[in-house]
């Protein structure tokens, strides 16, 4: 696998994997502005680690003087984890009071088991606030008590059932848009993966068609050269048969002169002597020539056989040239294919 495709990969595991990997910030302010001023309830969009992703939406003036002090935001936080690991765990929204006496809610944002996210929202009562209770909670944060009762005021009345009803909206709306974008995300990658890949193997075949064409083209140059070697040796057995011919001569010349030797007498034994060593050159002559002729023999044979191989190897290598050519041709189809998948994926 390619650097290029590890990387892509690695795009897809779950660690590596953010809200607004999936879901775009823009629209999910809008969409959490536009929920929380329809329904009347406050929200805002955090991290895992409970970071704010998105601005709130329709804060009370309440919530605002209560992380006007330290101690108030620390409450708040401390308030907003409890809510969000009780909704992870039940895998859930979960409605819950918070430290000042409201209501909240949080709504778990999880993708294939691990949570992203987390919608925080409420701000609103089922009922009337105890003014005594809201004045205890103000010393405690250490605001003043006359605006913290008067802003109290502003704290929507809601039943439990509305409350959890706009809670499970958000919930399945920001899970089904995050596991819908990472389903375009997991298929964009695969997509590009799959291009890369199959730009790879056309590559390799069209080097392979290439390698399949030079060998063709090198056992023509080889058939060519084994005709000439054939060739050769038809030659080679030509002289070899006319210096038979010369060994049959040779022989016959030499008996005659042995005959004449032989009349000659005692004047005719030197050239006798003679006669007799040409008989023996012309034996061994015709007897060389005929092994010779073995020889070449085998190698015709040989030649011959290594022709036919070469035949075969050549139809095969043309053979397969023609199949890496359709292969490379159905190959490009994907490859168009595979473009317009991914072309689709990221306008999705």
């Amino acid at each position: 696998m390619s650097q290029h495709q590890i990387k892509k990969t690695a795009e897809l595991h779950l660690d590596n994997i953010k809200l607004t990997d999936v879901i775009d910030l823009n629209f999910l302010q809008k969409f959490q502005d536009d929920f929380a001023k329809g329904v009347g309830l406050a929200s805002v969009t955090v991290d895992p680690e409970g970071n704010p992703i998105t601005n709130p939406s329709y804060y009370i003036e309440r919530c605002n003087y209560t992380h006007s002090t330290e101690c108030g935001d620390k409450r708040c936080a401390a308030s907003h984890k409890k809510g969000g690991e009780e909704a992870v765990r039940l895998g859930k929204p979960y409605v819950f009071e918070c430290h000042s006496g409201l209501t909240d809610f949080a709504a778990p944002i999880i993708l294939e088991g691990k949570l992203i996210g987390t919608i925080l929202g409420g701000q609103v009562l089922f009922s009337p606030m105890d003014e005594e209770k809201n004045r205890r909670i103000a010393r405690e944060i250490g605001v003043d008590e006359d605006k913290y009762v008067e802003a109290t005021k502003e704290a929507k009345i809601l039943s439990k059932e509305a409350v959890e009803a706009a809670a499970n909206v958000l919930f399945i709306v920001a899970n089904n848009m995050s596991k819908s974008a990472y389903q375009q995300r997991k298929l964009r990658v695969v997509a590009d993966v799959l291009d890369d890949s199959l730009h790879q193997i056309s590559a390799t075949m069209e080097q392979l068609a290439a390698s399949a064409g030079t060998v063709s083209d090198n056992q023509l140059n080889l058939n060519r050269e084994i005709g000439n070697v054939n060739s050769v040796t038809g030659q080679i057995n030509d002289v070899m048969d006319l210096i038979k011919e010369i060994a049959d001569e040779t022989r016959l010349l030499g008996l005659n002169a042995a005959i004449e030797a032989a009349r000659a007498g005692d004047a005719g034994l030197g050239f006798g002597v003679v006669a007799q060593e040409i008989r023996k050159l012309s034996t061994d002559s015709k007897a060389t020539v005929g092994k010779i002729k073995e020889f070449t023999n085998v190698i015709r044979d040989s030649v011959d056989r290594t022709v036919s191989m070469g035949n075969e190897t050549a139809s095969t290598v043309q053979q397969q040239a023609a199949a890496i050519q359709e292969i490379t041709a159905s190959l490009e189809e994907i490859t168009s294919i595979t473009e317009q998948l991914s072309a689709l994926a990221r306008e999705i």
